[in-house]
């Protein structure tokens, strides 16, 4: 035939549409004609030209002529309808399961691969793109394979378990490196098909809490020394720090898995009207540090330091003790400041009051704190066993702007 003779056979030549997965029909589509037109000649003669020989051959070559203007059922809705019939074969069929290395027990192993039945889409979809224009379309029925045992895969899988057991990252608490060794803490991990790290924390969790029980200072007693210079342990309230230990062990094992040699502590929590962990960046003092707001019920006074300078001392009246609305004894903290402020709430024989002050600066989220009081008339230091406040420290009028200016929010306020 000439090329115009060859042409106009590829343009009457009709397509069954019937696409074969080894000897099993999978679809049966419509048939349609080939989508060739005069504009394909040019490529025609190209392929007539390039089958010409030098010397005579009887060796056999395939050559392949795609139409310019593309047939849209065959390159999308037909190989659409293929694919999605081979995705709903493969759901009663066998995945096949891939070899593995995974570490457990602190041992690295490698568990066995096993063959599947399922059709591998991706390769026949490949086939199906070289046979696209043929009547009809015989493709190989190519199956998933699993990655095997002594596959590159595998070793690659077991050199990054090697390489995360020879780890350690440094773990910064309060300025100070505490090294968290994977040999140690990490017996159970496994390696995704990405080379992506899962690592157990349960190990890594368990030194969080040893170091929450033995550096945290949330509810715990503190050793404080007084303005008199006596030395006393008081019960932390509001005041202090602890780790997050869920959230922070989650940060160290992305850190293994990253490769990361240090990390910071971040999720320090507290309580009060702050739950960020007030006095976690004090390292002074056992904690309290230098700048704090000493309250002595028994002496009816306060002391405010600064730096660990007194800047104001005055005589005060605490809760009323006879009705058990003593001020509550503890290591507390500013939660804020307000100035003027209304203050509402209820005390013996008040069941419910609402009065303004000019400075307004509590530490217990129950509404304990500082405040001027120009209605008291009775500032003696035994005022406060039978006419005390509802719990405030009640401070005269006349100190109280003092007392307020040298008040900072979240620093320690400390109760005996």
């Amino acid at each position: 035939m000439t090329a115009e003779q060859a042409l106009k056979k590829l343009k009457s030549m009709d397509l069954t549409n019937k696409v074969y997965v080894g000897n099993k029909v999978l679809v049966d589509g419509k048939d349609t004609k080939a989508s060739f037109t005069d504009s394909d000649l040019a490529e025609v003669k190209r392929v007539f030209h390039s089958q010409r020989t030098f010397v005579p051959s009887f060796k056999e070559k395939n050559y392949t002529i795609m139409p310019e203007r593309a047939d849209r059922y065959r390159s999308v809705t037909l190989k659409q309808e293929v694919s999605n019939q081979l995705k709903q074969l493969n759901k009663n069929l066998q995945a096949p399961k891939d070899a593995q290395a995974y570490m457990e027990d602190g041992k690295i192993s490698v568990s066995k691969s096993k063959k599947g039945n399922q059709y591998d889409i991706a390769e026949i979809l490949k086939e199906y793109d070289k046979q696209k224009y043929n009547s009809e379309i015989h493709l190989k029925a190519a199956r998933l394979q699993p990655v095997r045992e002594n596959s590159q895969t595998v070793k690659q899988e077991k050199q990054k378990l090697e390489e995360l057991s020879q780890q350690t990252v440094n773990y910064v608490l309060q300025e100070k490196n505490f090294p968290f060794k994977a040999s140690d803490l990490i017996k159970n991990a496994s390696v995704s098909k990405n080379m992506k790290l899962t690592i157990d924390t349960s190990g890594i969790k368990t030194k969080l809490k040893e170091l929450n029980k033995e550096k945290s200072t949330l509810h715990k007693n503190y050793t404080f020394k007084t303005h008199s210079g006596s030395v006393i342990s008081v019960k932390g309230q509001s005041y202090g720090w602890a780790i997050d230990t869920d959230k922070e062990a989650e940060r160290i094992a992305k850190a293994f898995q990253n490769g990361r040699k240090s990390v910071k502590a971040y999720y320090i929590y507290g309580e009060g009207y702050s739950t960020i962990g007030v006095g976690y960046h004090v390292l002074t003092n056992n904690g309290i540090g230098d700048t704090y707001a000493e309250v002595s019920i028994n002496d009816q006074r306060i002391w405010i330091y600064k730096d660990g300078k007194l800047k104001v001392t005055t005589r005060v009246v605490t809760g009323r003790h006879d009705t058990h609305e003593d001020t509550p004894k503890g290591v507390w903290y500013i939660e804020y400041k307000q100035s003027p402020s209304v203050l509402e709430g209820s005390e013996a024989g008040n069941p419910h009051y609402s009065i303004k002050v000019k400075y307004w600066a509590p530490f217990t989220l129950g509404g304990v704190g500082f405040h001027d009081a120009s209605w008291r008339t009775n500032w003696a230091m035994d005022a406060y066993l039978k006419h005390g406040s509802g719990g405030c420290v009640n401070t005269p009028p006349s100190v109280m702007k003092s007392v307020y200016d040298n008040l900072e929010q979240n620093e320690p306020v400390i109760v005996y």
